[in-house]
């Protein structure tokens, strides 16, 4: 029953196991902006929720003009059959992962509410730790993912890949993933909208939350280096990630800043001689621009000695890479 105050989502559908197994999956997301009710009937529905509502979500299947009638502020229908048979409604796809629905209906929300999220707050500053190497192939990406993974077994993290290719075929499901290009436009919006809009483009990989890489590196050379810094400077003002890690390429501007922001960096490289002259030449550019603060901040790894890596991101947790990292992050809280 609604009580005074509630942001009311109501759900009505008679399919009762879609719309059990839809509001546990709803209830589970704690930071909703509404309260979620269900109903597998629309009498009930009609007979139940008289107040002002903020989005009523309706299978195709039990849609009937005098929903209408209680006049929600969006009217959502899940398409079961693929056809668009009312106007003035926002249809969306009923079989489909529970998490792209969510992800839809918040960005249905978005676009007509005066957004009030309820959030986590991590009551401590994030911490953001660069990755970054002017050596290639030394398993940064790697090394950066199961960082990554690790605190997100205890801290609420979020992954970024900054890369020009980033090369894992798994954080990019599809050319229509929205995608770190995407979160870009919207770094000017209010922090609320921001925050959905954040919300309706993560990805997970277990705990761990992160934004598709842009699928062109070719953008990555667009965004100015006020772009990325603001975007870093949203993220951490809404205090929802402890730790956010940072995989940096030098196809970005701005990275000597960017690092200059990390609390802590880490540099992979390899024992050959070009590898050697590549990092003495990225310390003096360092020291040239006046950036020695950044190389006081970084730690230097080889990671030759580690011959195979697992072929999934979620197996990097294991290991001797897995190992190694466990050993810098307890160097990390002291």
């Amino acid at each position: 029953m609604k009580k005074d105050g509630d942001r009311t989502m109501a759900l009505c559908d008679a399919e009762t196991d879609y719309a059990q197994a839809m509001m546990e999956f709803l209830k589970k997301n704690k930071n909703l902006p509404w309260e979620p009710h269900m109903y597998t009937n629309p009498e009930d529905l009609l007979r139940e929720e008289k107040g002002e509502m903020e989005m009523l979500v309706v299978a195709e299947s039990v849609f009937a003009r005098e929903i209408q009638d209680l006049h929600p502020k969006r009217l959502v229908i899940l398409s079961e059959s693929g056809r668009m048979q009312w106007e003035n409604v926002v249809y969306i796809d009923k079989y489909q992962a529970a998490e792209e629905v969510l992800k839809q209906l918040l960005g249905v929300y978005m676009e007509v509410a005066e957004v009030q999220l309820p959030r986590v707050c991590t009551n401590r500053k994030t911490v953001f730790i660069g990755n970054y190497s002017p050596v290639r192939r030394c398993m940064q990406t790697s090394f950066a993912i199961t960082m990554s993974q690790i605190l997100a077994e205890t801290h609420s993290t979020l992954y970024l890949n900054f890369e020009h290719y980033a090369g894992i075929a798994e954080l990019v499901p599809d050319l229509q993933t929205l995608d770190l290009a995407d979160l870009l436009y919207f770094v000017n919006a209010e922090k609320e909208k921001f925050r959905m809009r954040l919300r309706t483009m993560l990805k997970h990989k277990g705990r761990l939350d992160y934004i598709p890489p842009m699928k062109s590196g070719q953008n990555l050379l667009t965004i100015t280096a006020q772009e990325w810094m603001e975007l870093l400077q949203k993220i951490e003002a809404l205090e929802e990630y402890e730790y956010v890690i940072l995989d940096l390429s030098e196809s970005m501007q701005g990275l000597f800043d960017i690092l200059r922001l990390c609390d802590r960096i880490y540099t992979l490289t390899r024992e050959d001689r070009i590898a050697r002259a590549k990092l003495l030449q990225y310390e003096q550019v360092l020291a040239l621009h006046e950036y020695e603060d950044v190389m006081d901040k970084t730690r230097q790894l080889n990671l030759s000695h580690i011959r195979r890596l697992p072929e999934e991101l979620e197996l990097l947790t294991r290991g001797e890479l897995a190992d190694l990292v466990k050993g810098l992050l307890k160097d990390l809280d002291s």
